[in-house]
C-alpha cells in the first residue's frame, strides 16, 4: 500500500492531502486573507491521517510543492516536509506549484491552452502556460503583466491567485478568466504517485524550494 502525503503551501492557501495508491483519500486546507500555514499545517496533517486511521510511519513519501511562490509559505511546506522524511526515513517528492494548479485545471477545461498564475505582487506574477495536450508551451517564469501579455497563446484558461487583478484588463481579449480554481494539494496527487513510481526523489538534506526571489527583489518598474 503507496500512501503520500502531500503539502501545498505556495500561495496563502494551506492544503495537506493524503493518497493511497494515487487516490486522493483525505483532504484538509483552508483559505484566508493571512499565511496561516504557521499555525495550521503540522494540525492538517495530524488530520488527514486520522481520518484514513493511520499512522505517519505507514507513510511511503511526502510530496510538497516545491515553488514558485510565498517564501515565507515555501520554507514553511519544505522545512515540515522534510522534518517528516527525515524523522521516517521515507523519500521527498518536489511538485512545482505551477504544475500542480494546471492538473487541477484540466479535471474542468479540456481542448484548451491553460494558464496557471500564482501572484507575486501588484502586477507580477509567476506562470506557465500548457496547451490541449498537456505539453508545457511557456516554462516558469516570473513576468509583470500588461494588457497585451501572452496574446500568442491565446485562447486561454487562466487561473489561480494572480488571476484576478488580471479580469479587468484582459476582459476584451480571447482569453477567459476561472477564479474557482486556486492551490491545493489535490494536484499533486497524480503527479507524486508518477515520481514515487519512478523513484524520482529530492535529495532531503540539499532540497530548497525554488523561490524565483532575485526576480521579485531585483524587478523592473513596469513602464
Amino acid at each position: 500500500m503507496t500512501y503520500i502525503l502531500h503539502i501545498e503551501s505556495a500561495t496563502k492557501v494551506c492544503s495537506v492531502a493524503l493518497s493511497k495508491n494515487g487516490k486522493l483519500v483525505s483532504l484538509k486546507e483552508n483559505q484566508e486573507d493571512g499565511y496561516s500555514h504557521g499555525e495550521n499545517l503540522t494540525l492538517f496533517i495530524e488530520e488527514v491521517l486520522e481520518k484514513e486511521n493511520i499512522k505517519p510511519n505507514q507513510l511511503s513519501a511526502v510530496s510538497v510543492a516545491s515553488g514558485p511562490g510565498s517564501y515565507t509559505g515555501l520554507r514553511i511546506g519544505v522545512s515540515c516536509a522534510k522534518g517528516l522524511c527525515y524523522a521516517l526515513n521515507i523519500p521527498l517528492i518536489a511538485i512545482d506549484a505551477l504544475t500542480s494548479l494546471k492538473e487541477i485545471a484540466k479535471l474542468k477545461h479540456s481542448n484548451i491552452n491553460l494558464c496557471p498564475l500564482i501572484d507575486a505582487r501588484r502586477m507580477e506574477v509567476y506562470a506557465s502556460i500548457f496547451n490541449s495536450k498537456d505539453e508545457l508551451i511557456k516554462p516558469i517564469s516570473a513576468d509583470i503583466l500588461n494588457e497585451n501579455s501572452y496574446t500568442e497563446f491565446e485562447p486561454f484558461i487562466y487561473f489561480g491567485d494572480g488571476a484576478e487583478k488580471l479580469a479587468e484588463i484582459w476582459k476584451d481579449r480571447n482569453c477567459t478568466a476561472d477564479l474557482t480554481i486556486h492551490s491545493s494539494a489535490i494536484g499533486q496527487v497524480d503527479l507524486a504517485f508518477q515520481k514515487f513510481t519512478n523513484k524520482e526523489f529530492e535529495d532531503v538534506a540539499y532540497f530548497e524550494p525554488y523561490y524565483l526571489k532575485d526576480f521579485v527583489i531585483n524587478a523592473p518598474k513596469k513602464a
